[in-house]
């Protein structure tokens, strides 16, 4: 199946391998998480022994290896521009 550049899409196969769509940027990396940008906000996963397989920025692809614990999405920098610093706090 083809993606459209603007869609976004997770499979995770086994909680081995991690296949991501829909990446923008890749904020920070380590072998216990990664933060990445993507098109529907910020995505955290956190595991052990994570390794960048493969990405691409262009394509918007990113493909890790490792034992994934965890995956949590958070806002973008745009969503949190529109709020104040008291609204940002008492999320």
């Amino acid at each position: 199946m083809d993606l459209k550049p603007e869609e976004h899409r997770i499979v995770l196969l086994n909680r081995e391998r991690l296949e991501v769509s829909g990446v923008r940027r890749v904020a920070s990396f380590n072998d216990k998480g990664i933060i990445l940008e993507t098109n529907m906000g910020i995505l955290h996963f956190k595991g052990q022994g994570l390794h960048i397989k493969q990405l691409s920025l262009e394509q918007g692809r990113l493909e890790v290896e490792g034992e994934i614990a965890g995956l949590e999405y958070g806002e973008t920098g745009e969503e949190r521009k529109g709020r104040g610093i008291l609204a940002r706090l008492l999320k």
